[in-house]
């Protein structure tokens, strides 16, 4: 039975408050979290180490009763570590599918430049079509499926850079960041009995995730912000400071992702300030810079910040 919109928003109140229970002020971060959750959209997390990454991811999974995996990564990890591999079975003389990690509905990737090219690229088919291809066999992966990766900004040893076509597959890029010292010093008052991932009991499954995420999808959207949101991605790729501006596949992320943010917010529709506030994390690790620009002291940050303050911001919407 379809769940009604009352009840849906009730889950959505019931995830922030598991997520915010082992997560202590970041409420921000959280919302990002869900929206990629709505959009059906990956995550690349970029943060010094010890900062939640891994508890948010999990209690994510546990909230929603989920299928949880990990990848640690490393540069001796195979494309077949992640996807699967067929295994001849002599009784049977025929070969079997024993699936990968992949094969989940939350995937971890920890550390994910630390992979190599060859391996990070396994994950491709699996961000952008939702299933995997083995042997010339192709599997469908399961609903909903949700990537999270991270990566230390700060540490380059042994590691390779992520190519554009993966960042390209990312939704959202965002840190978590060091919490303030109040925040801090209830973190360490409350875990010092014990984690709250221990005491964490999941308040929906995933058939009512991919119902969610259907309404989502569903959401109205005014033709006047479809072309504002078209308009700020073509103005990243005209911009003078831009090497490298927003693919298409960008557009389409910020509108879903749009939809998703203004349906968590309990709206009907999307407005321009949905778009405006999700630019920076949709938008921005999929721009590259002129070096002059770089040597001028310009960051991605602020050129999309010059960029929304030119594109005009459509004013009447039908609702």
């Amino acid at each position: 039975m379809e769940s009604t919109r009352n009840e849906q928003m009730q889950i959505i109140q019931q995830l922030r408050a598991n997520l915010r229970s082992c997560i202590l002020g970041k409420d921000n971060e959280i919302e990002l979290i869900l929206t990629a959750l709505l959009a059906e959209g990956h995550v690349l997390l970029e943060d010094v180490p010890g900062t939640g990454k891994t508890v948010l991811i999990k209690a994510l999974a546990r909230s929603i009763q989920g299928q949880f995996r990990r990848i640690q990564c490393n540069p001796d990890l195979l494309p077949t570590d992640i996807t699967g591999v067929s295994i001849f079975h002599p009784k049977e003389e025929t070969f079997l599918f024993r699936p990968g990690p992949v094969m989940t509905n939350i995937l971890l990737t920890d550390e994910i430049n630390r992979a190599t090219t060859k391996t990070q690229s396994a994950l491709l088919e699996a961000m952008e079509e939702k299933h995997i291809t083995v042997d010339g066999e192709c599997y469908d992966l399961p609903r909903p499926f949700l990537l999270l990766a991270t990566q230390n900004p700060i540490d380059f040893e042994g590691t390779y850079l992520l190519p554009e076509a993966q960042l390209d597959r990312f939704m959202l890029k965002f840190s978590l960041g060091y919490p303030d010292e109040q925040v801090e010093l209830q973190m360490v008052a409350q875990q010092s009995k014990e984690h709250p991932l221990d005491r964490m009991r999941p308040v929906t499954d995933v058939q009512q995730i991919v119902e969610l995420q259907q309404s989502a999808k569903d959401m109205h959207i005014d033709e006047a912000v479809v072309h504002y949101g078209v308009q700020i991605a073509r103005q990243t790729r005209e911009h003078k400071s831009v090497f490298l501006g927003a693919s298409p596949r960008a557009t389409l992320a910020l509108i879903q992702a749009a939809k998703a943010y203004a349906f968590l917010n309990e709206r009907d529709y999307v407005i321009p300030d949905d778009l405006k506030y999700l630019a920076p994390y949709v938008l921005g690790h999929r721009i590259l810079l002129q070096s002059e620009a770089r040597m001028e002291g310009q960051t991605v940050q602020s050129v999309l910040q010059a960029i929304l303050q030119q594109v005009r911001v459509p004013v009447r919407l039908e609702k």
